[in-house]
C-alpha cells in the first residue's frame, strides 16, 4: 500500500476571501460590469477552482489570456463565458467562433477573419475592438480606425459588442495614465458615433480604485481580486490576502564558525549558528534572486534570516532565534507575517510575478 506524505511546501487559498475582494471592488469602482482577471491559473491561486468561486456573483466575463484557459472554464461548468484579453492564432478563430467566447480585434485582418469565419457557420459573433492608448501592445491606433469604421458594412457577421484597451502604468504614473484616458474617451466618442457599445472597459485593479473614467462601464480586477493594491488607497485595508504559502524544516543542525551555506560559499557563518533547511526552492517559485537581500521565513512565530543562494528545492535559514526548531515544523513563507509585497520587493520584481510563479508541484489546499 503506497504511503501518503505530507507535502514539503504547499499553497492554503481562501476563495471566501476573493469574494470579498470582488465585493470592495464593486464598492469601489461602482461599476456596471466586471470581469475578474483570472489569466495564469487565476494568477496561481487556481482556475477552475476561483471561477467557480465567482460564477454566481453577477460577472460578466472571466478574463483570460488564451484559448486554452478559455476551454477550462467552459470545461469547468462555468455559465459565465471567458474573455480572451490576448491576441489569437488564425488556427484558434475557429474554436473561439464555434463557442461564441469574446477577444478583441486589433487588426482589420482580424476582424475580416473572425467575420468570414462567423459567416461560413451561420454565426453572429460578438466581438470587442482593442485600441491601443500607449502600452503598445497591440490595438488600433487612432488613426487606423478611420478604416475599420468604414468597413463596418463589409464585417456583417460580427456584433461590435464593446471597446476595451489597456493602462500600462496606472500604478505608477498618474499625469501619463490621465492623457490615456483622456485619448481612449475621444477614442469611445468616435465609435460610438457608428457603434451602440455595450461594454466599454478600461479600468484595471488601479484604475478600479482611484480613476473615473466616464466611459468605462466595466472593470477587470486583477491583482486586487487576490487582495492587494497596486497603489495606495483607503480600500487597499478592505482587502483579504487570498494566498499563503508554507513549507516545513527537514534539517536542523548547527554549524560551526566559517561554515559555509549553499552554492557558491557566498555566506560564510561568523559564529556557531543554528542553521536549519525548508523543503521549498526556486523549482517552487521561491526566487533565486531572494539571496543575499534580506528575504526571510517565519518559524514558529520567530522570524528566520535565509542564508546564502536558493536551490532549486530547498533553502537554509538561521534558527538560532527558534526554541525548539525540528524537522517537519511549518515554515511561513508567504502569509499574515510576510506578504507577498515584501518578497517582491526583496526580490526586486513585481507581485504579479511571485503569484504566477508558484509552480505545479505545490499543492493549493482551498478553504472558504
Amino acid at each position: 500500500m503506497p504511503v501518503t506524505s505530507p507535502p514539503r511546501a504547499w499553497a492554503e487559498i481562501d476563495l471566501g476571501a476573493i469574494r470579498h475582494n470582488l465585493n470592495v471592488v464593486k464598492q469601489a469602482a461602482k461599476g456596471e460590469f466586471y470581469m475578474p482577471v483570472v489569466k495564469a491559473g487565476a494568477y496561481g491561486h487556481g482556475l477552475e477552482q476561483v471561477c467557480r468561486t465567482l460564477d454566481s456573483e453577477g460577472i460578466a466575463f472571466f478574463g483570460v489570456a488564451n484559448v486554452g484557459e478559455a476551454r477550462r472554464i467552459s470545461q469547468a461548468g462555468c455559465r459565465t463565458r471567458p474573455y480572451i484579453l490576448g491576441p489569437s492564432f488564425p488556427e484558434e478563430r475557429e474554436e473561439i467562433v464555434l463557442n461564441g467566447w469574446r477577444s478583441f480585434i486589433s487588426t482589420m485582418e482580424e476582424a475580416v477573419h473572425y467575420n468570414s469565419l462567423a459567416r461560413l457557420y451561420g454565426k453572429t459573433l460578438p466581438i470587442h475592438i482593442s485600441v491601443d492608448t500607449g502600452m503598445g501592445r497591440g490595438g488600433f491606433l487612432p488613426d487606423q480606425l478611420e478604416e475599420l469604421l468604414s468597413r463596418l458594412g463589409e464585417l456583417d457577421s460580427l456584433y461590435m459588442e464593446g471597446l476595451g484597451a489597456h493602462l500600462p502604468c496606472a500604478d505608477e504614473d498618474r499625469a501619463l495614465t490621465l492623457k490615456q484616458i483622456a485619448r481612449f474617451e475621444e477614442m469611445a466618442a468616435r465609435i460610438r458615433e457608428k457603434l451602440p457599445l455595450k461594454y466599454c472597459h478600461l479600468a484595471n485593479s488601479a484604475a478600479s480604485l482611484d480613476y473615473e473614467i466616464p466611459s468605462n462601464n466595466m472593470c477587470r480586477p486583477g491583482l486586487v481580486l487576490y487582495g492587494f493594491s497596486p497603489i495606495p488607497s483607503p480600500w487597499a485595508a478592505q482587502l483579504k490576502p487570498a494566498m499563503a504559502l508554507f513549507s516545513r524544516l527537514t534539517v536542523a543542525r548547527t554549524l560551526p564558525e566559517g561554515h559555509g551555506i549553499s552554492y557558491g560559499g557566498t555566506f560564510v557563518t561568523d559564529h556557531p549558528t543554528r542553521v536549519a533547511t525548508v523543503g521549498i526552492g526556486y523549482a517552487d517559485g521561491y526566487l533565486r534572486s531572494l539571496a543575499h537581500k534580506g528575504a526571510r521565513v517565519m518559524v514558529d512565530g520567530i522570524s528566520c534570516p535565509l542564508l546564502g543562494r536558493v536551490t532549486m528545492d530547498q533553502i537554509m535559514v538561521d534558527v538560532s532565534g527558534v526554541p525548539h526548531p525540528e524537522p517537519g515544523m511549518a515554515v511561513e513563507i508567504m502569509g499574515p507575517n510576510i506578504p507577498v509585497t515584501e518578497l517582491a520587493e526583496k526580490a526586486g520584481t513585481i507581485s504579479w510575478e511571485i503569484f504566477t510563479g508558484i509552480g505545479p508541484r505545490v499543492p493549493r489546499h482551498y478553504s472558504y
